[in-house]
């Protein structure tokens, strides 16, 4: 451990070096005379040389919250069997089926128009061209 100092794991000295060369960064002085200018450099030695303060704060655990009771949603839905035709889901539903067989009619009678235009367009120009 002669490498960090006296700091406990290399970890800890990696952050706290880290943080002094931040500090150096921002126009700190440094705290030991050393020949290098490198603020890395500087906050390793001074970090190694204990002339750098801090303080472990204790962890706090913090408390799990108790999972809520589960409850299956579906759970007696099975008691009362109700009959589609007696939701008015499914009522509506019916009637927007009757809606779109209409609608596929209706469409099926405007192409059949379309078509006998294009048809009637294309006699009356044959017989411009004779």
């Amino acid at each position: 451990m002669n490498r960090y100092g006296n700091i406990d794991s290399k970890f800890r000295f990696v952050i706290l070096a880290s943080k002094r060369a931040k500090q150096l960064l921002k126009g700190a002085k440094p705290k030991i005379k050393i020949k290098t200018r490198n603020p890395i450099r500087v906050a390793q030695a001074e970090v190694r040389a204990g002339v750098i303060e801090y303080e472990i704060l204790p962890t706090k655990i913090e408390e799990i919250p108790e999972e809520p009771e589960r409850v299956f949603v579906g759970e007696g839905l099975h008691d009362e069997i109700v009959e589609p035709e007696e939701l008015p889901a499914a009522k509506a539903g019916a009637v927007a089926e009757e809606d779109v067989e209409e609608d596929v009619v209706d469409d099926e009678e405007e192409d059949a128009d379309d078509e006998d235009d294009e048809e009637r367009s294309e006699e009356a120009e044959d017989e411009k061209d004779e």
